[in-house]
């Protein structure tokens, strides 16, 4: 299993990758630049660069990095100037992607804002989608599940799979579950049952195939409320049967497991890949 953190990259994107051995990561997660602003500094070649090296000097393969996006982009919106702005910075932000020798970048698909019919927003993702793979070569656009609160698409399955059906090329699409998400959005992960259930769920309606990263979150808050308040491993309401099934499942050894919590980290990693079976 390749379980690893999402961390700072102030620092540096090399600092981050250095961090990762630090705490035992076999995986990565990183924004492309500040969340906060929409317009980033140049990406240099040098820092690139750097990133590289550190990453390959790490021994964490770059498809078990996920770059994550700005939570300003809103594809979604009806609002003509900030579907303009988010798309704009959703392109640079994969084509930064790309810079960084990644292939995974993973992003909140918005919220319709109660202006727009829900299919429509979801149109507007896809077509976002879409135009972003005509601006670079082969990062995947990996769409990630919500907590639902108000008007924030992306809750359901359901929902997941429009997105993905009206991106031209499949084959550069995917999601990102986030199990904080899919609890308080009511998918039930408390057991090893209840994770079997729903994961059998996403595969009969998105498929297995488009899953290309799983957020590794405890939850604060209950089943089924619909706010999203992530909690460290095993200190939350979710319990660690949930994860134990996840972290034995053969199908995800080969996509990055990655840690949206608190520190440490270390400990969480650790007390992950000891839930794993001899």
């Amino acid at each position: 299993m390749n379980i690893g953190a999402h961390l700072h990259i102030a620092k540096g994107f090399h600092v981050a990758a250095e961090q990762a051995v630090q705490i035992g990561a076999k995986a990565l997660g990183v924004f492309t630049g500040s969340q906060r602003a929409w317009f980033k500094k140049k990406l240099t070649a040098e820092a690139a660069e750097q990133f590289k090296n550190a990453l390959k000097k790490s021994g964490i393969s770059p498809n078990h990095v996920i770059s994550h996006g700005s939570y300003l982009i809103n594809l979604g919106t009806p609002e003509p100037v900030l579907l303009a702005k988010s798309r704009a910075a959703f392109i640079d932000e994969m084509q930064r992607t790309e810079q960084l020798g990644l292939y995974l970048y993973n992003f909140h698909p918005g919220s319709a804002v109660g202006g727009i019919e829900t299919d429509k927003a979801l149109e507007q993702v896809a077509e976002a989608v879409n135009i972003s793979h005509s601006r670079t070569s082969n990062v995947i656009a990996c769409v990630e599940n919500t907590a639902g609160q108000g008007n924030a698409l992306g809750r359901t399955f359901e929902q997941l799979k429009k997105i993905i059906d009206k991106v031209k090329d499949q084959s550069r699409v995917g999601v990102c579950l986030d199990t904080c998400h899919l609890f308080v959005a009511g998918y039930d992960l408390r057991t090893k049952e209840g994770a079997e259930k729903v994961f059998k769920e996403f595969d009969d309606i998105v498929g297995l195939n488009y899953l290309k990263g799983i957020h590794m979150n405890d939850s604060k808050r209950e089943h089924n409320c619909r706010v999203d308040r992530h909690e460290n491993i095993g200190k939350g309401v979710m319990g660690l049967e949930g994860f134990k099934w996840i972290v034995n499942n053969e199908k995800f050894s080969g996509i990055p497991l990655i840690l949206e919590t608190e520190e440490p980290f270390d400990e969480q990693i650790k007390l992950l890949y000891s839930l794993i079976d001899e």
